[in-house]
């Protein structure tokens, strides 16, 4: 099972690095076109794609860090390593964000208002296509790989998709006679990166302090007591070590079993609860009714 997790976060590896070199072309092409066309929205695309990169570098980092066997320091292995590390990058997509929104703010009630260049509009909509096209790969590869920081980060690249189509929509709508759509839009991608920031904030900080889905553990609870041989559940606890999870239950059998019956139950709870949920460990403590 280790040999097949370590494996899987070989190959989700790809995924991170292919989102670093298409965030680090398109932040570049953006930011060059943005502050050429004078577009607002272009730059702020341009960073929103900066701080991806950072992200993408933090989900690559734990990706690495957690393939590390268990030592004498961490029993239970580095998996963890892959939360610290997209909480990191949180806290640099909230900084990045909010110093958006602030430039975008102060462009706004400006009395300068500037018409940015079409090309920047149409940089924002080819760029969108290739944030697409990234999307859908890293979506397929976290099917393939069973994991939740690919498929994060797949969500990230459409969100980017639907940043750049937004802020192509400014740049369009400013040659309208309407130069303030173009800060308005720069406006709602500080926004939208700081959303995103509580997002991963918000998730990573969940998984660290040992939080779970309570609706999971009522799945559980029932594959459980369906079980030839269970009579209730006494406690039912899990937790995530990265993209994986621990579960501890203590169920109730009969008192009168043999010890060898009672733990044959146990393992057909094991197994039920590995191959229906793809659970990595399952600890299973049995008392008598």
């Amino acid at each position: 099972m280790d040999k097949e997790r370590y494996e899987q976060l070989r190959l989700g590896e790809r995924g991170a690095i292919i989102s670093i070199a298409a965030y680090i072309c398109l932040s570049l092409i953006k930011l060059m076109i943005g502050f050429s066309a004078q577009s607002e929205a272009l730059k702020a695309d341009g960073f929103n794609n900066l701080t991806d990169i950072i992200a993408s570098i933090a989900v690559w980092i734990g990706l690495r860090m957690s393939q590390k066997p268990p030592d004498e320091d961490h029993p239970y292995g580095h998996w963890k390593a892959e939360n610290i590390a997209s909480l990191v990058a949180s806290f640099i997509m909230m900084a990045v964000g909010l110093s958006v929104l602030h430039k975008a703010v102060v462009s706004i009630f400006s009395d300068e208002k500037v018409v940015p260049d079409m090309l920047a509009g149409w940089t924002g909509l080819l760029c969108a296509g290739v944030m697409y096209l990234v999307y859908r790969y890293n979506k397929g590869l976290s099917e393939r790989v069973k994991s939740q920081s690919v498929l994060a980060a797949a969500k990230d690249n459409l969100s980017d998709a639907w940043v750049s189509i937004g802020a192509a929509v400014g740049i369009i709508g400013s040659q309208f006679q309407l130069p303030w759509l173009d800060p308005l839009a720069a406006v709602i991608v500080g926004i939208l990166i700081c959303k995103t920031a509580y997002e991963i904030f918000y998730d990573s900080s969940h998984q660290l302090t040992d939080g779970f889905d309570e609706q999971l553990i009522e799945e559980y609870k029932e594959s459980i007591l369906k079980t030839t041989g269970v009579t209730g559940i006494k406690d039912i606890r899990a937790r995530n070590y990265g993209n994986n999870t621990v579960v501890d239950i203590i169920i109730v059998v009969n008192e009168n079993l043999s010890i060898r019956t009672a733990h044959d139950i146990s393992s057909k709870v094991e197994e039920k609860l590995i191959n229906e949920y793809d659970v990595y460990n399952v600890h299973v403590h049995v008392e008598p009714s």
